[in-house]
């Protein structure tokens, strides 16, 4: 993994455009090919990426480039579409690289890791039609809890939580974004599921197109008869 900080500005085209005006921020480049644009702040989401597959190219600027103080420029291009990521630099702070070896994968707690089993078992519970395809289905920027697909053959990427809240609905926009560029699979919805989905998450989620689901973890389990309960 390389790891640059750099003052620079940032131009995202293709089918989307998006310009990042000249600020210090971190650029990651993985091993995979993808590279991500970071602030200082903002959480851990990156204000702009390219995912894989991809390549990056550095050239010199021209001369009107030169003359804004611009030193380098980095072109990433997406290598199944027009999408490319523009970096151009003007002064680099930092840049140092690292082998960070085979990574585990992400270990679920106890609860999600359960929810996660059971709902892929009782994957009906989603909807009349609903098949699974996999668990843990690997993107460039991490697993999709479950992936699956509905009455209509349409393929739905789920995120679970035990209490859900803003962020995962973020992860899962993000998660979406990636999945939805893939022309074999697009269109792709998304559907948050968790044991209390905050009303905020649930707002923000509805906005986004994507569907909310609550999970009773217990009657799932089988410990718990919903249907026989008074209240």
């Amino acid at each position: 993994m390389r790891l640059v900080i750099a003052r620079c500005s940032v131009d995202y085209v293709g089918r989307l455009r998006a310009h990042l005006p000249l600020a210090t921020r971190l650029l990651v480049v993985k091993s995979d090919g993808s590279v991500l644009v970071h602030s200082d702040g903002g959480s851990y989401k990156p204000l702009n990426w390219m995912s894989p597959p991809s390549t990056l190219r550095v050239t010199a600027p021209d001369d009107a480039d030169r003359a804004e103080g611009i030193t380098e420029v980095w072109t990433v291009q997406h290598g199944k579409s027009d999408d490319r990521l523009v970096i151009s630099i003007r002064e680099q702070l930092h840049d140092s690289s690292h082998d960070l070896g085979v990574d585990p994968g992400l270990v679920k707690d106890g609860v999600e890791a359960d929810l996660q089993r059971l709902l892929a078992e009782q994957i009906e519970l989603l909807g009349a039609g609903f098949t699974l395809i996999r668990r843990e289905y690997m993107t460039a920027i991490g697993p999709v809890d479950i992936l699956a697909r509905d009455s209509a053959g349409r393929t739905v990427a789920i995120e679970l939580k035990r209490r859900g809240d803003i962020d995962g609905v973020e992860q899962l926009t993000r998660y979406l974004e990636l999945l939805n560029r893939d022309p074999i699979m697009a269109p792709v919805r998304g559907v948050f599921a968790a044991q209390q989905i905050k009303p905020q998450a649930r707002v923000l989620a509805t906005d986004r197109g994507i569907d909310c689901l609550t999970l009773d973890y217990d009657a799932m389990r089988g410990v718990d008869d919903s249907a026989s309960r008074l209240f």
